[in-house]
């Protein structure tokens, strides 16, 4: 896990690269990396590449970045893990490849000389990565299939900058400008959608595809993995799946197999462990791996003691059972309060969510650890979320409805005309007849912060028109769903990893992981795992009961009482954060309707952070 950057000269009227800057967008992501740094720039300064270092395999120099290809003719930045990665060296040595190193780094390179683009469908794991092909004068950029990790690319035409973090690239000769579209995704989802970022100049590439520069520029971006592709398969060739024991056996040795792929390292693999199903699955099935000494760690808070919502207890049961080296880190009010500092200043992009990930992620490299697994991803995965049963249930009694979009418009616009306070409904029960007769619809009223007629009165209206009209906010929902899966468990799994996951849960594990300089593994987000589960998961739809499906998976299955359990995650009480006018987050104040006593918090929370003081 690192930080990678690079500037790319492709045209010849573009200066040449300045090291200067590329040496700072680099280390601008200094806490990405501390082990180690590296940059190498071409011959005729066409080009740069740079990196920070997070050493995880091959903790020896021979697995720094940049690297070069044993002749020269390729060199590679790499942030992520390939899991696979001692398979396809076994493979590409048969094939006469020679390795100087044990990292992962190399394989890419080798794998690229053997297979070239066709390299991408056989990597098993999170990256992100530019590979500088000297033959052929020109420069590959990937990403893995779910977007885990992160890339950000700024091109004006002639040179093309990229980084892990779009605050990385602010560091460098790229413009600050906000961007409307990434405004307006952030105050509908609470999170910027891709390939929207906060900045004009900044687009991320786009989660499983890959982009080809030369002195001709940027090629039309590939697609080499989708989710959405995925479980239309799976809805094609959807498994007979005779019997519920055969489900759970299925279920049980794909977790196992991404258990075992995900704890490939050269240093100790720890784990995220709250009161929940998931992560005490993962530290259940880690040791069924074969790992010995397992840390743990959770979060706690003072002002959730004695209530439900306190992990502590529980997960510290669960630490005893499995005998693993547990950390509880409590933080108390005033102690919260003094971390929001720090975690605002790591923020890459605006963001409601990832405080947990950022002090779990401190405690986690308190106690010690350069990695540790997550239970990210599993409700997406498992039907864990409300979404798979009221998503089918909202869009099959509103389509006949919805087919009359002048009485929803009618509705919403009385709701707003009024001012949104005279009417006994809110602004999601406003928009009902307008959204709810379609997925990507229902979506947008499950998931959404605000609705779009409310964006004017929070944006101005220019601002908002523009940030609509180009971000199409229906339009990115429908886009999510192509190739559409159909079946209704499959549509829902695909919208809420596609969006909620991938553009909030996921980037807010990344810069919030790696401001402490911590890897976060995610083993249910895994494009293997998905394509084994989807066409069992498919066929099974509304019965599929997923916390016992993972709960049974280790040899010894996780105990009843933690299943039946409500679901709380790693809540932290934000709340408080905002009723305290912490400065610079009580903005939403001079809102009349989120001034409100009945106001979420994570809608004055994203008020607050676009319109900062």
């Amino acid at each position: 896990m690192c930080g990678i950057a690079g500037i790319f000269a492709y045209r010849d009227a573009a200066p040449a690269v300045d090291e200067t800057e590329l040496r700072a967008i680099r280390d601008a992501m200094a806490a990405r990396g501390p082990d180690a740094f590296g940059a190498w720039i071409e011959a005729d300064a066409r080009l740069g590449l740079a990196h920070r270092r997070l050493s995880i395999l091959d903790l020896s120099e021979r697995g720094a970045q940049p690297m070069a290809s044993e002749d020269g003719s390729r060199v590679v930045v790499f942030n992520g893990e390939i899991y696979n990665h001692a398979e396809l060296r076994a493979d590409l040595a048969s094939r006469g490849f020679r390795f100087r190193s044990t990292s992962d780094t190399e394989v890419l390179l080798a794998l690229y000389a053997a297979d070239g683009e066709a390299m991408l469908p056989k990597l098993r794991g999170m990256y992100a990565f530019a590979l500088w092909d000297a033959r052929r004068r020109g420069l590959f950029l990937a990403r893995d299939p779910y977007g885990i990790k992160p890339l950000y690319l700024a091109d004006d035409g002639q040179t093309l900058r990229f980084a892990s973090q779009t605050k990385a690239l602010l560091a460098g000769r790229v413009g600050e400008a906000t961007d409307a579209a990434g405004l307006a995704g952030f105050l509908l989802f609470g999170s910027v959608p891709e390939p929207f970022t906060k900045y004009r100049a900044i687009r991320s590439l786009g989660a499983g595809t890959s982009q080809w520069f030369d002195e001709r520029g940027p090629s039309v971006p590939k697609r080499h993995g989708s989710v959405a592709a995925t479980f239309a398969r799976a809805a094609e060739h959807k498994a007979s799946c005779a019997t519920e024991a055969e489900l759970r056996r299925e279920v049980a040795a794909a977790l196992a197999d991404s258990v075992r792929h995900h704890l490939v390292a050269d240093v100790p693999v720890g784990a995220f462990l709250s009161a929940g199903v998931d992560s005490t699955t993962l530290v259940s099935l880690m040791r069924d791996a074969g790992s010995e000494d397992v840390r743990t760690v959770t979060l706690a808070f003072d002002d959730l003691r004695g209530t439900p919502q306190d992990e502590a207890p529980l997960a510290e049961s669960m630490a005893r059972r499995y005998e693993t080296r547990h950390t509880t880190v409590r933080y108390g009010a005033s102690e919260l309060l003094d971390a929001t500092d720090a975690f605002l200043t790591a923020m890459d992009q605006p963001s409601i969510d990832g405080l947990n990930q950022f002090l779990v992620s401190r405690a986690a490299h308190d106690a010690g650890l350069k990695v540790a697994l997550s239970g990210l991803g599993a409700d997406e995965l498992f039907g864990g979320y409300p979404s798979f049963r009221t998503l089918p249930r909202w869009v099959s009694l509103l389509r006949g409805p919805s087919r009359l979009p002048a009485v929803g418009r009618a509705l919403e616009s009385a709701f707003h005309h009024l001012g949104g306070c005279r009417l006994p409904v809110t602004p999601k029960l406003a928009s009902l007849l307008r959204y709810g007769g379609s997925y990507p619809g229902a979506y947008l009223l499950r998931r959404g912060l605000f609705m779009p007629a409310e964006l004017p009165g929070l944006l101005g209206r220019e601002v908002a028109e523009e940030g609509l009209g180009r971000l199409d906010p229906i339009g990115l929902l429908e886009g999510a769903l192509t190739p559409d899966p159909l079946e209704p468990y499959a549509r829902v799994a695909v919208l809420e990893s596609s969006l909620y996951m991938r553009n909030q849960l996921l980037r807010d594990s990344d810069w919030a992981s790696m401001a402490h300089g911590l890897e976060v593994r995610v083993p249910f987000v895994d494009a293997t795992l998905t394509e084994r589960l989807a066409p069992w998961l498919v066929a099974n739809g509304a019965r599929v009961r997923g916390k016992e499906l993972i709960a049974g998976a280790p040899k010894v299955p996780i105990p009843a009482a933690l299943v039946d359990r409500p679901k709380t995650g790693f809540f932290v009480p934000v709340a408080p954060l905002l009723a305290d006018a912490r400065p610079g987050l009580d903005t939403w104040r001079r809102v009349p309707t989120l001034a409100a006593a009945h106001t979420h918090w994570s809608r004055r929370m994203a008020y607050a952070l676009v319109h900062r003081s």
